[in-house]
């Protein structure tokens, strides 16, 4: 999937149009463990990139969530939030954290693709 982007903060982001699709990485739930407490940004509050939008929460940590673009929150993904648990078992699909509508396109170019991030992730972890 070309279309996902990824930020050293272990964030991914999912282009669709001018909306972006972010949430955590599946690296990221490994190294957290279990989640069993998710906060979002609320719908319509502006984020600036790199900036924290939200918390998690798991059985070993809490970790800032940061947003890798700019923009304003359009969507927030409640189900996480009540059910913290799908973060696990999906953190790359369903249990996404918000949508942003993006500010500066531009901005994309600072993240990475999926095989810059797997390596990145690799070389973090050791």
């Amino acid at each position: 999937m070309s279309d996902v982007k990824y930020s050293k903060e272990h964030e991914w982001l999912k282009l669709d149009g001018d909306i972006a699709t972010i949430g955590i990485t599946k690296h990221a739930t490994e190294m957290l463990g279990d989640i069993v407490f998710a906060e979002l940004p609320e719908k319509g509050s502006s984020v600036e990139k790199d900036g924290t939008a939200g918390v998690v929460e798991s059985t070993k940590a809490a970790s800032d969530v940061y947003t890798p673009i700019s923009g304003e929150v359009v969507d927030a993904n409640q189900s996480i939030v009540d059910d913290p648990s799908k973060i696990n078992a999906d953190p790359e699909g369903d249990a996404w954290f918000f949508k942003l509508k993006i500010k500066d396109k531009n901005e994309l170019d600072t993240l990475m693709n999926k095989e810059e991030y797997d390596k990145f992730a690799k070389e973090s972890a050791q």
